[in-house]
Formats: C-alpha cells, structure tokens, sequence
C-alpha cells in the first residue's frame, strides 16, 4: 500500500463533513504549522493544497483523510495525532521526516500544539502518568504491558543471533544488525574488563542474548532478572538448549529485591523503566550490590538536560502506548543522583545516539518486510499503524538528537580509574565521533562522505 492510498475499511477514516468545532480549530492549526521552521510541511485535504513552514532541509508531505484529525489534533495535542495517524485519519510520505520537522521545532510544539485547547487532555494524561509508579507491583503490571506481548511478534524484527532490544553499535556503515549487535555487546564487555574470574549480574535480561554470549565468551558466572513472564520462560529455555545452566542463574526478581555482591554488573536500557521517582532507588541498589572496586555498565536512553524535569511530569505517546510508566533520565539527573545518592564514581560516558537511529531503521524495515506474519499472529491494523509510528517517532527523535543513548562506565567506592585510562593516547579500536558522519548514520552531504573515507582509511576503524 502506497502512503496515500486509503487506509484500509477497518480504520475510522470515512469522510466526513467538517463541523463547526473543527472548521474553528483547523485555521489555528495551518497558521501554527506555517510558523516551522528547518523545513516546509505540504498538507492535502480533498482539493486543498497548503504549503507550510519557513524552508530548509526536512520537507514532508502530509494528507488529510479525515477532517475530525483537526478536532483530534487541536483537543488532544501530540498524542491525539499519534492516535488520529494510529486511526488511518492522516498519512505522510516520510514518517520520520515529519517526526524530525516537529523534533526540530519541539519547543514551538510544546508551546502550541500541547497547550491551549490542548491543555486539559494534557493534564489529565499528566495525572493517569503521575497513577502509573514503578512500585513493586507497578513495575510488574508496566513490564508486562509492553514485553509481554509476544516473544514470536519481537522476533520478527529484532536481530536473529542475541535478540537485542536496544541500540547496537555499528562497527562499520554496512554492518548487518546481527554484527552490529555483537558489537554493541563486546564493547561493553571491554568496558568491564570482564574475564572468567567474574560473576556478571544483569538487571533487565531481555531475551536472555547478552547473558548467554558473556557467558559463552567470556567464561564468567551470569546471574540474570527479568519481571517479564515472557522474557523469563524464552529465556530459561535458551539457556537450557546452549547447555549453559551451570554458569547462568535466572530469576524473576525486582532488581530491589536482589541480594549478594558482585564484582561485575551491566544493565542495559533498564535505567528508563524504574521512574523518575526511583531513580535514587534504582542507583543506591546498583551500590548495594557492587563489590567496592567492581565496575557498572549502563546503557541509557536519555533526554536533553533542559527538557528533564518537564518531561519527567507529561504523558507522551511512548509512555501512553509503548512503555507506561517509563521514563528518559538525562546525563545531569543521573550523575545528581549519583553524587547525592552514593559513592560511585564515574569513569566514562560515550553518546550512542547515531547509533539507535541506524537500529530503529534496520528493525522498521524488518518489521515491514514481515507484516503478513504480524497480521496472521493477530495484531491488528491499528496495532500495525501504532509500531510502525513508535519506530518512526523514535528513530527521528534520535535523528535530530532530542533524544540520545550512551554507555556509561561506573566504578564502586573504591574503583577510581578503569584499565582504560592506562592507554589515553593511543589510538582507540572504534571512532564513533567520525562515525557520526558516514552515511549510515544519515549524513548525505560530500562533507559526510569525505569524513566517512577518511575514517575508513584511518588505523583506529574496525576491521571486518
């Protein structure tokens, strides 16, 4: 199906006349998406044709299907555009091109389109946000809101060899995400320094792929959590079926209910799922649970440190429809929490936002190439409409960096420097920051691809 092509019969997208209410709102609508600037937005509704925006690089057509989106857009705010999209009552000719026009104006957006006649909705998802606490047993119901939808639905799109659901690093532009995501994996075992010496504790075990592999690699000890009841039963069985049940543990524990001391402990995109309200918590057990001279290390998605606290207090569409009860830290809210919380100490942070976006594109396109298979395990087309818009919305956020995602390297009380800090002035085995221009991670510019080369030819680039 085309992008403009109706929506198909079993969406709410059959025509009607304009009312009253909506003939009101669409003007104030058009005049504030004629204010965008970075791009111009091209809207089509029957006959009409409207031009939009101040010009630039992000230029993205949008159709009208049904002229209640109006309404829906002006009472409701961003969220209802997700649902009118989710609806089939608009499409766009570049979901992540649009998502990258409004992240470019977010402040304009969240003074016009999330206010005014949108303000009351917004409240009350502020307050339905404020009800969805990660307590023991809130965690459990917003876990398995999300994870617990399928394992075979995760399959479809996720990497075949360690079924990652988070950002891979890219070793070279052509990576496959299977590479990718070993590579993501080696590297943050390389930041643990992790031999066979070790017991490895994972808070957040996914689909078991990063135990089993620090396990079969690294020839340590893994003692792994998940609260997900579908993580946890996919999990147990690949252990069993690599033979691995001597050096893995799985529990189905809360990370607050964990006890021991370990000398290694990694966590990976777990960090957004503990609330904003537990984030003290979430770190001051890290601690607890850390040998004095072990090392942590996280993965976090994160928002920019001036959209924090007000982000930390709203309901978006993610936290409405993908992750309730979720939450993005930002660098300055985390490293407060640890300076105010505990005696870690931090010895690196790396942004690997570039990188997530080239994820979020490989499983976008993965999941389209399989949706006769979506569709025949029974998700529906408004679910379809709903993924395809969390990827999409996702992927443009990290785009144009509103969202980013970095690996952080943490050490106990007692560990003040990593084996790293030895070798500052040789070359590194990866150069992300060079990375960032090569056309896999969106750069089309003869600026980008000399860098690109350049990179390529330099010792530091990784080798296949």
């Amino acid at each position: 199906m085309s992008q403009f092509e109706p929506a198909p019969p079993t969406l709410a997208t059959t025509r009607a006349p304009a009312d009253r209410l909506t003939r009101l709102l669409r003007p104030r609508l058009l005049r504030m998406l004629d204010k965008l600037e970075g791009g111009s937005l091209t809207v089509l509704e029957g006959r009409e044709r409207h031009v939009l925006g101040k010009g630039g690089a992000r230029n993205v057509t949008l159709r009208i299907h049904d002229s209640r989106a109006w309404r829906r857009m002006a009472l409701g705010g961003t969220v209802a555009a997700a649902e009118a999209y989710m609806d089939g009552q608009w499409e766009t000719d570049d979901l992540v091109g649009l998502v990258r026009l409004f992240a470019y104006n977010l402040e304009q957006v969240n003074d016009s389109v999330d206010s005014g006649t949108s303000r009351l909705s917004k409240w009350a998802l502020s307050v339905a946000y404020a009800l969805a606490r990660n307590t023991l047993a809130g965690s459990k119901r917003n876990i398995s809101a999300h994870y617990d939808l399928g394992n075979d639905l995760f399959e479809l799109f996720l990497d075949r060899e360690h079924r990652m659901y988070s950002a891979a690093v890219f070793p070279y532009p052509e990576a496959s995400l299977e590479a990718a995501s070993t590579h993501k994996l080696e590297k943050l075992f390389n930041l643990l320094e992790l031999g066979p010496q070790h017991h490895l504790l994972e808070i957040g075990t996914g689909w078991g792929g990063l135990a089993i592999h620090a396990a079969r690699t690294r020839g340590c000890r893994v003692t792994t959590t998940t609260i997900s009841d579908e993580q946890h039963a996919y999990t147990q069985a690949r252990i069993a079926a690599e033979g691995l049940e001597n050096r893995i543990t799985l529990l189905k524990e809360d990370y607050r209910a964990l006890e021991g001391r370990f000398d290694r402990i990694v966590s990976v995109e777990m960090i957004e799922a503990v609330g904003h309200q537990y984030l003290p918590t979430y770190l001051k057990t890290l601690e607890r649970l850390l040998e004095p001279e072990g090392l942590i290390a996280l993965q976090a998605i994160t928002i920019r440190d001036q959209r924090f606290v007000a982000a930390s207090r709203e309901m978006d569409f993610i936290k409405r429809y993908i992750f309730p009860g979720g939450f993005l830290p930002s660098h300055a809210a985390i490293l407060s929490a640890m300076q105010q919380d505990t005696q870690l100490n931090l010895l690196q942070l790396e942004d690997i936002g570039l990188h997530y976006a080239a994820t979020l594109k490989a499983w976008g396109q993965r999941f389209e190439a399989r949706l006769g298979e979506v569709y025949a395990q029974g998700y529906d087309e408004r679910f379809v409409r709903m993924w395809r818009y969390y990827l999409a919305y996702c992927e443009g956020g990290f785009r144009e960096r509103t969202i980013g995602t970095c690996q952080l390297l943490l050490g106990g009380p007692g560990r003040v420097r990593s084996r790293r800090d030895s070798r500052i002035g040789t070359p590194e085995p990866c150069c992300p920051s060079a990375m960032e221009h090569c056309s896999m991670l969106g750069s089309s510019s003869s600026a980008g691809s000399a860098a690109c080369w350049a990179a390529r030819r330099s010792p530091c680039w990784p080798r296949r």
